[in-house]
């Protein structure tokens, strides 16, 4: 592996001058791109998460066809849940699925502590082929412990979390206990991954728009403010990200970490006015952008790095994932752009 001391992302995560703005895409391994459906096989995301070799090969992709300055871990956020035999799986087109959701303080027992070294080898296995392959910095993540509880008591992906929001707010007491066991296991998680290898983390709390703030503050930023707490003294920059996050995203950025996550409806400046200079931000083309016309791209990647105003703590991304029909090509031109977007000595201030 290349040396990643002159890393634009690493020293973009700290706010430290570089060279370009470095760029990387959410999901950027997976269906978009033809070499993965061509590889991927039949089955499972699951299974083929468990495939050390494949998972690898998937995770080089984008990076080789990209030229993107991070990889990010082919795996998924509800894998540790899925190996503690909770009844987790994905069905393709729906997302992550349960089959006994979460209802009571006895479904806590299903919820053991995560050891990652018999739980998820294959995840430890993948990094440490990879950091063995790549030149460019590993990001490995997690799923918030909110996002997480949501699939489990939802059962499937939803719109209006009301049984979520429902136990949130009808026993505290219970919320408390499914949260704090979610903490050890996305903790245990993120350390695992840390000394495998990876060289930044991102904390996906994806759904987490959906509360309000005073909820949000109650009821999920405490438990938030742990795992940055827990993982402080790993030296790995964190990255925290949510879908919807406006309203609440000084609360999020309160939370600890160096990088937040900034989806589409909020302007980088507005980002920047509401967080200070000191946190370093990330995003934020809207993915649908992607199916405009050449023109309309380059424009508005061009009002997101002008919007940036040369500040070094900016990681150009997407405001979330690429979407499954997104043509590679069109990656490609952006990262180009990106790029070449002249960052000089008198900016980077």
């Amino acid at each position: 592996m290349n040396s990643l001391h002159d890393s634009p992302f690493l020293a973009a995560c700290r706010s430290e001058p570089h060279h370009h703005t470095p760029v990387w895409f959410m999901r950027q391994a997976g269906r978009s791109l033809p070499e993965y459906r061509k590889i991927r096989g039949e089955g499972s995301i699951l299974d083929a998460i468990k495939n050390a070799e494949l998972s690898t090969e998937i995770t080089l992709q984008p990076v080789h066809r990209y030229n993107t300055d991070a990889a990010i871990l082919y795996s998924d956020i509800v894998v540790p849940l899925h190996a503690l035999g909770f009844g987790v799986e994905i069905q393709p087109g729906i997302g992550p699925v349960v089959e006994n959701p979460f209802r009571s303080a006895e479904d806590l027992k299903r919820l053991r502590p995560l050891d990652p070294d018999s739980d998820t080898p294959y995840v430890l296995e993948t990094i440490r082929l990879l950091v063995g392959e790549l030149n460019v910095p590993l990001i490995g993540f997690a799923g918030a412990p909110f996002t997480l509880a949501s699939y489990l008591i939802e059962g499937a992906p939803s719109r209006t979390y009301t049984k979520t929001k429902a136990l949130m707010m009808n026993d505290p007491e219970l919320w408390d206990s499914l949260m704090s066991r979610l903490v050890e296991i996305v903790i245990s998680s993120l350390r695992s991954q840390i000394s495998a290898g990876v060289s930044a983390i991102q904390l996906f709390d994806s759904w987490a728009g959906a509360l309000s703030p005073s909820a949000y503050e109650r009821f999920v930023l405490p438990y938030s403010k742990e795992i940055f707490s827990a993982v402080q003294n790993e030296h790995v920059p964190t990255i925290h990200f949510g879908v919807g996050t406006g309203e609440i995203l000084h609360l999020m950025a309160s939370a600890g970490s160096s990088v937040m996550g900034v989806d589409w409806r909020t302007p980088l400046d507005a980002a920047r006015d509401r967080l200070g200079l000191e946190v370093a931000l990330q995003g934020n083309l809207d993915p649908a952008i992607c199916f405009a016309s050449e023109n309309v791209i380059a424009t508005e990647v061009r009002n997101i790095l002008d919007k940036n105003a040369g500040h070094p703590g900016h990681i150009f991304n997407l405001g979330h994932g690429v979407l499954p029909e997104t043509n590679p090509q069109v990656l490609e031109r952006i990262v180009e752009q990106v790029h070449s977007y002249p960052l000089n000595s008198a900016e980077m201030k």
